[in-house]
């Protein structure tokens, strides 16, 4: 991935606010009783989509329309936020979308896509073996195959950071859920174009470890499963274009369990009345568990969804 400039961000997100505004980010003031820093809160979960892939699609599409006029439609894997994305940027650009999912996926993000005008396919046991498929599918019906991980993706994915960064320069560390790894490079590559300090934080799922692994290991490494409700951490291996960027860019990577998202996501409810759905609770996750170490610094965390099954978000809540 080519490093990008501020210039790159900057016109990626003139494309973003055709279709949204910014964002918020606030810096509540019971998540920094109840931690000891100052936490500024990224809410992503506020986008047309509920989470922050939209921004990628919108710049995604951009780069599609120009450098292949001819294209007919999309089709791509997903668990859910990156295929909502797709699916309201190909539906304003007057393209297909064919979206895959992994069988027993979250009901209401299926939905969702469809509502953006997607067709879901659900194939395989878990989003690697979805994404094969989606390759599949590419070929047998001429359609552009939309990986998980593409520059544009990062450039459009980036100005969610570069928002933030506007508004609080200052940051000693940001948390950023790594799935795919597009937020976490987005985050790098913000910080870096502006030329902060800032140390940027991946979390991961304990159940679905593999970027932390490949981190401290510094080679790609894969789990055999990817087992943990904090769906958009579901990945078993790292892409490794993304993996590049995070291992330079990255000061560490943390993992947290499905029990410490929970919890977050009841802390963001009591002290913000925000829904987080797990993987965008996970930041926030990583902060409780190190709030030793940030005691007194500014801190930021992603919130980078809100989209939760009802069935789900009962059961955490309760």
């Amino acid at each position: 991935m080519h490093t990008l400039t501020r210039d790159d961000i900057e016109q990626a997100a003139r494309n973003v606010y055709q279709v949204m505004p910014a964002t918020a980010q606030y810096p509540w003031p019971l998540l920094a009783r109840r931690l000891g820093c100052t936490v500024w809160v990224k809410h992503e979960n506020h986008t047309p989509t509920g989470a922050f892939k939209v921004r990628g699609g919108i710049t995604f599409m951009h780069w599609l329309k120009r450098e292949h006029p001819g294209v007919k439609g999309i089709v791509s894997a997903t668990r859910g936020n990156h295929g909502q994305s797709l699916a309201l940027a190909a539906g304003a650009l007057g393209l297909r979308a064919l979206i895959v999912v992994p069988q027993g996926n979250s009901l209401e993000k299926n939905n969702a896509m469809r509502g953006f005008g997607a067709e879901v396919v659900e194939y395989g046991r878990d989003f690697d073996e979805a994404r094969e498929e989606a390759a599949r599918l590419a070929q047998e019906h001429d359609l552009f195959l939309v990986p998980p991980f593409h520059t544009e993706l990062v450039k459009g994915v980036a100005t969610y950071a570069l928002e933030l960064f506007n508004a609080a320069p200052d940051l000693d560390t940001v948390y950023v859920p790594i799935g795919c790894g597009s937020g976490i490079c987005g985050v790098i590559a913000a910080r870096d174009a502006l030329g902060l300090d800032t140390r940027v934080v991946g979390v991961v799922s304990t159940e679905a470890a593999a970027a932390q692994l490949s981190f401290n290991t510094g080679a790609l490494c894969e789990t055999a499963s990817a087992t943990t409700f904090a769906d958009g951490l579901a990945v078993r291996k790292p892409v490794p274009e993304a993996f590049a960027v995070y291992a330079a860019g990255a000061a560490r990577i943390v993992a947290v369990s499905d029990a410490q998202i929970a919890e977050a996501m009841r802390v963001y409810y009591t002290d913000t009345h925000n829904l987080a759905e797990g993987a965008g609770a996970a930041a926030l996750a990583a902060l409780i568990a190190e709030r030793e170490a940030m005691s007194g610094k500014r801190v930021g965390v992603i919130l980078s969804g809100g989209n939760v099954d009802r069935s789900v978000y009962a059961g955490v809540i309760a």
